[in-house]
């Protein structure tokens, strides 16, 4: 996929997404190993934006698991088509079941979902399995068996075994803990909030239009707000929100008016609004 870090760096570059010296080894890494990768951090500083970024860079289809609560096999590996099934029973009435059944649970009437989809075919594929930590404990036991061996066992039809793995990008905003064993078969990456540069570059590259003044201004502003006790501080994303905003206002400066009257584009509670407006002092910024 990748020839060096170097070449992961430009590449990912050449989509809109600014990596890190860091972020750009453990890709070419994982890339090399064939190691899924597990990308911890906050909301918003470019988790699944990275695993995107990579699908697009290596010309891959991506292949997305949403995680959330209850999420359980048959939302994540496959299930069967019951309806089609049903019509099927329906238009053999006079077929023992044996023989209906040898029919029914065939490849014409199975759904695969994320997981199963993912290790099928002989395509490029980026498996993102999206937020893993709002998922059950259950589901982790599914994801050890498919990342381990990157097979999957159909009753009805034996077991799938990928002939191309695919590149997998795990994400978790680290809401509760994923289990050692799930680490243990994952390289780690956790991304924070970029250092000030590095974060206007990115502003200048996601809002051209902005004035590179107002874009270092802004940054360090965000910066600023990062560093009070605020129940939820300013992402990547949503600095770029503000970049935006900015330039739809056609502010020419981050004044405290401005300011006041756009927090409510990086912060999203009121306490933190009112905790940032009494405390932030752009004269030191």
């Amino acid at each position: 996929m990748f020839t060096s870090v170097d070449d992961v760096s430009a590449r990912l570059a050449e989509t809109g997404y600014l990596a890190s010296p860091a972020v750009a080894t453990t890709v070419f890494l994982a890339a090399r190993l064939g190691k899924p990768l597990l990308v911890e951090g906050p909301a918003g500083v470019g988790k699944t934006e990275l695993a995107k970024a990579v699908a697009r860079v290596t010309d891959a289809r991506l292949v997305r698991l949403q995680c959330y609560e209850g999420v359980d096999e048959s939302r994540a590996l496959y299930e069967w088509n019951h309806a089609k099934q049903l019509l099927r029973i329906s238009a053999g009435r006079d077929e023992s079941w044996d023989e209906a059944r040898t029919d029914i649970f065939g490849e014409e009437f199975l759904l695969p979902r994320p997981l199963l989809t993912a290790i099928r075919g002989d395509d490029a594929k980026v498996l993102l399995i999206d937020e893993t930590d709002k998922a059950d404990v259950e589901v982790e036991g599914l994801l050890l068996e498919v990342l381990s061996d990157f097979q999957v066992t159909v009753p009805e039809l034996g077991t799938v075994t990928a002939t191309r793995r695919p590149f997998v990008v795990l994400t978790s905003n680290a809401s509760r803990e994923l289990s050692e064993a799930l680490r243990r078969r994952c390289l780690f990456l956790h991304i924070g909030f970029p250092e000030e540069e590095l974060e206007r570059r990115i502003v200048r590259l996601k809002v051209p239009d902005l004035d590179e003044a107002l874009a270092g201004s802004l940054v360090r502003v965000v910066g600023a707000l990062r560093a009070m006790e605020l129940r939820k501080v300013p992402s990547v994303a949503e600095t770029v929100d503000w970049a935006r905003t900015l330039l739809a206002l056609g502010a020419g400066t981050l004044d405290e008016a401005v300011v006041r009257d756009t927090l409510g584009v990086v912060l999203k509670h009121q306490d933190d609004v009112l905790r940032a407006a009494a405390k932030l002092d752009l004269d030191t910024l």
